[in-house]
C-alpha cells in the first residue's frame, strides 16, 4: 500500500520513539545476560531453627569451640553446593545473596578483565552516542512536522534526521557487539568468584537488538521519503521543462525568426497592398515576387523542423 508523505513521516517518528524506548530500557537494566553459578554452601550461623536451612550447612552441634566433640554434616555430594542465579548488564552484575533472598550487585567494570576495560568504556561511549543521535533524529523529525517550515526546509530536516538515525544505529550495533565480546572474555578469564556455570542472553539484550532494528527501520523510512520526494520534484521539473520546450517549438513553427527579420527589413512594392502571410503551409490566392519569396522561406523552415 502506497503511503502518503504525512503517514511516512509519522511512521518514521513512531519507529524512532520505539527504538529510543527500547535502547533506554536496555542500557538502564542489568539483564543483558543471566545464568547460574555453582558455589559451595556457607556454614550456617546463629542458633538452630526449626525448619531446615537448605542454603547453608549446619553442624550437628552448635558448640564449635569444643574440640572434644565430633563435628559432622549431613550434606553429601551435590548437596554441598548451591546454584545461585545472576544477571549482568553494561554497568552492574548482580548475584543472589547468601540467604537466597534478594541480589547483591557490583560494578561490571570490576569483573571485566583488566586489559579489556578500555573496550568496556568504549562500549559505554558508543551506547551514549547511540542514545544521543537517536534522540537528535527524533527531534528533527518532530521539527519536520511543524507547518511553519517550507517544503525544501522540511526535506533538509528529513535528510538530517535520516542521517542521524542511521549513524545512531551503527553506533548501537558496535556497542552491542563490544559488550558481547567483553562478557564472553569475562566468562573465560574473569574472577573465580564470579565465573558462571551456565549463562544465556536475556531480555535486555533482545531489547537492545530490537532497538537497533527499529532504529534502522526509522532511518530507511525517513530516507525513502526524502528520496521519493526528490524524485517526484525532478519528474515534475522534467515535465515542466519538456512542456516549455514544446511550447517554444510551437511558437517557432508558427512564426519563425527569419520571417520576423524579413518582415521588418523588407517592405512590399505597394505600401497600400496588405502583406498576406502563408497560412498552414498553403499559398495565398494572389502571387507577387515578395510573396513567392516568403513561400520559399516558409517551405525551407518546414523542412528544417521536419
Amino acid at each position: 500500500m502506497r503511503l502518503e508523505h504525512g503517514r511516512r513521516a509519522s511512521l518514521a517518528l513512531t519507529l524512532n520513539f520505539v527504538a529510543f524506548a527500547f535502547a533506554l530500557s536496555a542500557v538502564t537494566t542489568s539483564y543483558w545476560c543471566e545464568g547460574t553459578r555453582k558455589v559451595a554452601k556457607p556454614f550456617c550461623t546463629g542458633p538452630p531453627v526449626k525448619n531446615k536451612e537448605w542454603y547453608c550447612i549446619r553442624f550437628n552441634s552448635t558448640n564449635l569451640n569444643d574440640s572434644r566433640m565430633v563435628q559432622y554434616i549431613f550434606e553429601t555430594g551435590e548437596e554441598k553446593f548451591l546454584m545461585r542465579k545472576f544477571h549482568t548488564g553494561i554497568f552492574l552484575s548482580c548475584e543472589q545473596a547468601v540467604d537466597m533472598n534478594g541480589f547483591d550487585c557490583r560494578d561490571f567494570s570490576e569483573i571485566a578483565p583488566e586489559n579489556e576495560r578500555g573496550v568496556l568504556w568504549l562500549c559505554i561511549v558508543a551506547e551514549t552516542l547511540y542514545l544521543t543521535l537517536l534522540s537528535t533524529g527524533g527531534a528533527l523529525m518532530i521539527l519536520e512536522q511543524c507547518p511553519c517550515f517550507s517544503v525544501m526546509n522540511k526535506l533538509k530536516l528529513s535528510a538530517f534526521a535520516a542521517m542521524c538515525t542511521a549513524l545512531s544505529g551503527l553506533c548501537g550495533m558496535v556497542a552491542h557487539m563490544m559488550f558481547t565480546t567483553i562478557f564472553q572474555l569475562a566468562v573465560a578469564t574473569g574472577p573465580e568468584d564470579w565465573r558462571p556455570k551456565t549463562w544465556d542472553y536475556s531480555w535486555s539484550y533482545i531489547l537492545a537488538w530490537g532497538s537497533f532494528g527499529t532504529c534502522m527501520g526509522s532511518a530507511v523510512t525517513a530516507l525513502n521519503r526524502y528520496t521519493k520526494t526528490i524524485i517526484e520534484f525532478k519528474y515534475k521539473r522534467r515535465n515542466i521543462e519538456k512542456s516549455l520546450m514544446i511550447k517554444q517549438n510551437m511558437m517557432g513553427m508558427d512564426m519563425p525568426e527569419q520571417m520576423w527579420d524579413m518582415y521588418l527589413t523588407a517592405g512590399p512594392a505597394d505600401a497600400e497592398t496588405p502583406l498576406e502571410l502563408p497560412v498552414n503551409g498553403h499559398k495565398p490566392s494572389t502571387g507577387t515576387a515578395y510573396e513567392v519569396e516568403m513561400d520559399n522561406v516558409q517551405e525551407q523552415q518546414g523542412e528544417a523542423y521536419c
